[in-house]
């Protein structure tokens, strides 16, 4: 069996807080005969600014191959609200079933100082891929 190629790296830096993505696609979880399709996603949240933050709130937009849009919005990530100091990061893994073999995903975090200002990062539009996708070429 030849190992599975790495997974590509998705980067976003919004006001000195870097977001970024890898995705994986669980096979096990999967079932292509019934038209479910299974990835994980590993976020890694990094604080290279002066200034201490926290994450509130998140939104995810994901639209599957068909152009179906999901909208999925609510407080923190995998049931935490982080707060992160200068020089410090978050890393955490969720996952995201589909009816389609591909899909898209994208959003933003809510985040806010300790004086309450609060503010949007971005989070990098990445591409949730299995092998029983078919490229077509136009």
């Amino acid at each position: 069996m030849s190992p599975k190629p790495p997974a590509a790296v998705y980067e976003k830096v919004t006001r000195d807080i870097c977001v970024s993505v890898r995705t994986f696609y669980l096979e096990e979880q999967s079932a292509p005969d019934r038209d479910h399709f299974v990835w994980a996603y590993r976020v890694n949240i990094e604080n290279r600014g002066p200034e201490t933050v926290q994450l509130l709130n998140r939104h995810w937009r994901i639209t599957d191959k068909l152009g179906r849009l999901q909208e999925f919005k609510g407080p923190g990530v995998v049931g935490e609200q982080p707060v992160l100091k200068p020089g410090e990061n978050f890393e955490y893994t969720s996952g995201c079933p589909l009816p389609t073999p591909s899909g898209i995903m994208v959003g933003s975090y809510e985040m806010t100082t300790p004086e309450g200002e609060r503010f949007d990062i971005e989070i990098p539009a990445f591409s949730l891929d299995s092998p029983y996708d078919t490229a077509a070429i136009n």
